[in-house]
């Protein structure tokens, strides 16, 4: 079922999914996770070594609440917890990929 858009209910939308997407390190999260991805919280800390710790635990349980990231806790000792891409996270990848395509146009 397509959806018929105005440009009002278009300008709305684009809002709400920069409200998912918003801040700093979010894009740079979801590009760590793409494709299946599940790392624990270190690997993520290794992965982008500019962001703190606690901006990190932020960005994720933002994420987490808006249904793009999900957290697995294995019960063990030590505790293991891995992040991941829900489904709805993961099919960002497609909208993600042709915002590099259009931001590679400016470098051409």
């Amino acid at each position: 079922m397509s959806k018929e858009w105005t440009p009002t209910t278009a300008a709305d939308g684009v809002e709400q999914a920069l409200k998912v997407l918003e801040g700093k390190w979010k894009l740079v999260i979801l590009f760590h996770l793409f494709g299946g991805k599940l790392l624990r919280f270190s690997e993520l800390e290794r992965a982008i070594p500019a962001i703190t710790q606690k901006m990190l635990i932020q960005q994720l349980r933002q994420m987490e609440l808006d249904g793009v990231v999900r957290r697995i806790v294995h019960h063990q000792v030590p505790p293991k917890v891995e992040y991941g891409l829900t489904d709805w996270g993961q099919a960002l990848c497609p909208a993600l990929d042709a915002l590099l395509k259009w931001a590679s146009l400016r470098e051409g």
